[in-house]
């Protein structure tokens, strides 16, 4: 049996595609409508200026004191970290005392680069970092620590490295798209603060 389709009548017309029509369609009308992209000119003229100190500068004025200033407290308590470290890492004893003072070792030479990363960082803003030995402990979010028991060496330096978590997290907060270049030194630092955090807690469960 034959299927006969039916022809549309001569009284109906037919549908023609909007890409057949001569209008064009909602998203290509909402394209045209909007404007032309183009790059923040001042900010490039900005970073060229900048070149000479071999990083973009972050916003300038007082916000850029301010984030200096900030900074060097870090840098303070990174100071201070290496010396609580090193301090550890010579006086540590007990059963368990050869294998994590070795690892305190390693902390304070991690947190020494953090310092120094810091330091360049501060001089490239146009700023002088601040090494002044009587204001450190002052100045840092952390404390130094002469406990004599390896439990309690690893509780003060937990405490201090969830201290620096903290600080960091609110300073990458804060900096944010104004300083890309400082953020992501910052968010470099907290990752390696993260992973002293574990591993010292990963000591007081043993």
């Amino acid at each position: 049996m034959q299927i006969v389709q039916d022809k549309p009548s001569s009284g109906q017309e037919t549908q023609t595609s909007p890409a057949t029509q001569g209008s064009a369609t909602p998203a290509a009308a909402n394209v045209a409508a909007m404007d032309s992209p183009a790059l923040n000119l001042p900010a490039l003229e900005a970073a060229r200026r900048s070149a000479e100190t071999g990083a973009p500068l972050a916003a300038g004025g007082p916000w850029r004191v301010g984030l200096i200033k900030l900074l060097n407290d870090a840098l303070a308590t990174e100071l201070v970290c290496v010396l609580r470290y090193k301090r550890h890492h010579f006086t540590a004893h007990g059963l368990a005392s050869p294998s994590i003072a070795e690892e305190f070792m390693v902390h304070a030479n991690e947190e020494s680069a953090h310092a120094d990363r810091l330091a360049r960082r501060i001089t490239q803003l146009g700023g002088q970092p601040d090494f002044e030995p009587d204001s450190l402990t002052r100045r840092s979010h952390a404390t130094y620590d002469e406990s004599d028991t390896l439990e309690a060496m690893i509780r003060a330096n937990l405490v201090a490295e969830r201290v620096a978590i903290e600080a960091y997290s609110q300073l990458i907060a804060l900096v944010r798209e104004q300083d890309p270049t400082t953020r992501r030194l910052l968010e470099d630092i907290l990752a390696d603060e993260t992973k002293h955090a574990d591993e010292l807690q990963g000591w007081l469960a043993e």
